[in-house]
């Protein structure tokens, strides 16, 4: 790992932010990333994130624009939109939001009004606080009504979905989340909002990335619209997008601008531009359906290794561990884990007796790994490192911990991690 040259101009301007900068590399470099919404990005997002689009404020849409000057900037959204069009099989895209939890909201704008119903999963079965949460601004500028997932199968029963919806009757119904182990039925859902007469949105964030890579089935044929970030399993920068039908294309820019925010970020436009290039290859292709390979096989080891996973296993690129029977909280076990250079977020489980704040589960998934070309031979060792990790953490065994953080940084050099410098 190189010094703060690197980065010469900001080293010059600024040596103790870009030290930190260098330290960020360092610690993304030596550790394994296991949160299921990271992942490392290209070289080439990383440069487009930094170009001097930023200095451009271009609020409107494409050649409707409140500042002269956007030749270009036309152009770059228009590359961006058009490529996640295609990707995706979309009739609209809109590529301006600024993040996921914003690009809920102006779903919400666009088909709904304070104080109506809307339904979303539970955010303690795997949910989003966006989906009508009680402390979001969604759950308190609506009425938001939950779904869950049974309690001895940890699957959505769409007999209770339907059952909820009809009683109810919410203007607006989200299906995806953020602990959903399993493929979402997007089909099924969108039975149920027919019948219920509600907007139907599909929040991909988590598995954009399988969707575009044909490692899940896509929701496009199905929803009325579809939300999701750019980052997480699609590889891009740090923003959102929305994409619909025809119909509702006018309701949903106006939602994003003026409806909640100005000027987009261009750069960051730029960066989605590219990542959507890169996941248009078989290349990506390939990642998508190895990242759903690599997170069975993790989670075959642990059950080999008597964890208790929600739902039994996965689908897609995420495990949700209940440590429940360790005698070990999330939270405590998360803590160890990230001193043994394992990186991993303490989680809710469905029907957790715990507390949020230090709950009974571990998320882990795939993404990052995967991207640094770690495949199924690996996850055994993955599964041990966890499972020492979290006896020691047990135990409060620190030299333990401190092994399993040299075999983990061992083994990361053997990887290099995409775009960071070596």
């Amino acid at each position: 790992m190189t010094g703060p040259l690197t980065h010469p101009a900001l080293a010059a301007a600024d040596p103790e932010l870009a030290g930190l900068v260098t330290a960020e590399e360092r610690l993304q470099a030596e550790t394994l990333r296991l949160i299921p919404s990271e992942n490392y990005v290209s070289a080439a997002v990383l440069e487009a994130s930094g170009t001097v689009l930023q200095n451009k404020y271009s609020e409107g849409y494409a050649g409707r624009r409140y500042y002269e000057g956007q030749q270009v900037v036309d152009r770059v959204e228009r590359l961006a939109t058009d490529r996640a069009k295609a990707l995706f099989g979309v009739d609209h895209a809109n590529v301006q939001p600024y993040s996921g939890s914003p690009a809920n909201l102006a779903v919400y704008l666009a088909f709904a009004r304070p104080g109506d119903t809307v339904m979303g999963m539970a955010l303690p079965m795997g949910g989003h606080l966006t989906h009508g949460w009680g402390v979001s601004a969604t759950g308190t500028w609506f009425r938001g009504v939950q779904y869950g997932v049974r309690r001895d199968t940890g699957l959505v029963d769409f007999d209770e979905v339907r059952d909820l919806a009809l009683k109810e009757r919410p203007k607006v119904i989200f299906c995806g989340g953020t602990a959903l182990p399993r493929t979402i039925d997007f089909p099924a859902f969108a039975e149920i909002a027919r019948e219920a007469g509600a907007v139907l949105v599909a929040d991909i964030a988590h598995i954009a990335g399988l969707v575009a890579g044909g490692a899940h089935p896509s929701p496009v044929p199905h929803v009325d619209v579809v939300s999701t970030t750019t980052h997480k399993t699609l590889r891009g920068p740090r923003g959102a997008m929305l994409m619909c039908r025809g119909e509702h294309a006018g309701a949903i820019d106006r939602a994003v601008f003026p409806g909640l925010q100005g000027g987009p970020h261009n750069q960051t436009t730029a960066a989605i531009a590219v990542a959507l290039h890169e996941a248009s290859r078989s290349s990506f292709r390939d990642y998508a359906h190895q990242v759903v390979a690599n997170a069975r096989a993790l989670a075959a080891a642990l059950l080999d290794r008597g964890f208790d996973l929600v739902s039994g296993g996965t689908d897609n690129h995420l495990v949700l561990i209940d440590l429940t029977g360790r005698g070990v909280p999330g939270k405590a076990a998360a803590k160890a884990l990230d001193r043994a250079g394992i990186v991993v977020n303490h989680n809710t489980v469905p029907y957790d007796p715990r507390k949020p704040f230090d709950p009974s589960g571990i998320r882990v998934g795939t993404p990052s790994l995967t991207s640094r070309g770690l495949g199924t031979e690996h996850m055994a060792a993955v599964a041990e490192w966890i499972d020492r990790g979290v006896t020691a953490a047990h135990g409060g065994d620190e030299d333990a911990l401190a092994a399993i953080r040299a075999e983990v940084a061992d083994l990361m050099a053997r990887h290099p991690a995409p775009g960071i410098p070596a």
